[in-house]
């Protein structure tokens, strides 16, 4: 497992709470002041359910009540939903400022999307 940012976004190597701080929309801004557009799968993905678990740290029905109080409170946003790992490297590859995660070989030589290290 591993995350993955459009080539916009010039990070190397994130830290599981800085994941944490980003997935759960906590941190809406990169360094350089560029909006983060996070991309997740479905909550029942099994991807985004070890995503979560493994590399967050949280539940993903934490997750899930994180974004929907962002916005049903309208202070903020939750993430943009995808339907399946194809689909979430397609849409940081055309997002400049995205985030989101993989695994395997799901990015497969895309343009516009590299890998990020996860450290502890």
């Amino acid at each position: 497992m591993f995350a993955i940012v459009n080539t916009s976004v010039k990070k190397q190597e994130f830290t599981k709470l800085e994941l944490r701080r980003i997935f759960s929309r906590k941190q809406p801004l990169w360094p350089n002041g560029q909006p983060i557009v996070v991309f997740v799968l479905p909550s029942k993905n099994e991807l985004h359910q070890r995503f979560s678990k493994e590399v967050l740290k949280i539940f993903p029905y934490q997750l899930d009540r994180i974004w929907n109080k962002l916005t049903y409170s309208g202070i903020g946003t939750g993430p943009v939903v995808v339907d399946n790992p194809k689909q979430l490297v397609e849409a940081v590859s055309s997002t400049p400022g995205a985030i989101g995660y993989g695994e395997g070989s799901s990015i497969a030589e895309k343009e516009n999307v590299h890998v990020v290290s996860i450290s502890k």
